[in-house]
């Protein structure tokens, strides 16, 4: 599941794609908190939430692994586990709108 979500990354992180120049700042979330005038598109923002899902995602299996091997207490691991969830709840909840509204406006008459 982890590499669709880097090959859907992959598809939107061209700038001819999407049309719009990259901001200086780092993050989405950055440039939301600073409220400064960069402009990022629709894709460039699905796009950093996708990167940010894969790596929570990686996170928690890494978390798994190093408990297993015994370099990881149990805290870190639920944390790990349980962040990985929600955000992969996250995924699914915006997935289900997205499909929603595509069938929305497929059956839209002309």
């Amino acid at each position: 599941m982890i590499e669709s979500v880097k090959s859907i990354n992959s598809l939107l992180s061209g700038n001819a794609a999407t049309g719009v120049e990259m901001g200086s700042a780092g993050s989405v979330s950055a440039a939301a908190a600073q409220g400064t005038g960069t402009q990022m598109s629709f894709a460039q923002v699905m796009g950093d939430m996708a990167s940010e899902m894969a790596n929570t995602l990686k996170l928690g299996e890494t978390k798994s692994f190093e408990a297993i091997q015994g370099k990881a207490s149990t805290r870190e691991v639920v944390d790990a586990v349980m962040n990985a969830e929600q955000t992969l709840q996250t995924a699914i909840a915006i997935r289900d709108k997205v499909v929603t509204a595509y069938l929305e406006v497929a059956r839209m008459q002309i």
